[in-house]
């Protein structure tokens, strides 16, 4: 069965951008990019690859985005405390709760409690990046920690 092991976040700050997810999600960089046509990081948390680059020419960045582009639609962080990286994210000046979405899908203040499964809040981060963040995981991986009803 394939797995996800990989996800690329276009950026226009890699040094910043990396920065973020390893300071907030404790992701190790395991190779640093720079060539003629991208400059960037590897980074993992032991499951999956996060590439974070800065594409030097539009052919590479793709044409319909070019280099100027920023972003992916979403990804998603298991944690050990969404308390913690709670007040991790709204201390470091580069995170904001995506209130929208996060009323619209009945998630965050008021929403689903922390242990519901799947994403538990909605954030937007560096490079208009929207990210989902939770303590339970998400269904269909080794590290869900809520169990379907018999």
């Amino acid at each position: 069965m394939a797995q996800i092991r990989h996800i690329a976040i276009q950026t226009q700050d890699e040094e910043a951008t990396a920065h973020f997810y390893m300071e907030n999600f404790g992701l190790k960089m395991v190779r640093r990019l720079d060539s003629d046509r991208t400059a960037g990081y590897f980074l993992t948390d032991g499951h999956i690859n996060l590439a974070i680059l800065r594409f030097k020419n539009d052919v590479v960045a793709g044409a319909e985005r070019g280099t100027g582009w920023s972003g992916i639609h979403h990804i998603g962080f298991q944690v050990d405390d969404l308390e913690e990286t709670t007040e991790k994210l709204s201390t470091s000046g580069n995170a904001k709760p995506r209130d929208d979405i996060n009323v619209a899908l009945g998630l965050g203040a008021g929403g689903a409690p922390a242990g519901h499964g799947n994403v538990e809040v909605r954030y937007i981060g560096p490079d208009n990046v929207n990210f989902d963040v939770s303590e339970t995981g998400w269904v269909g991986t080794p590290t869900n920690r809520v169990k379907a009803h018999a």
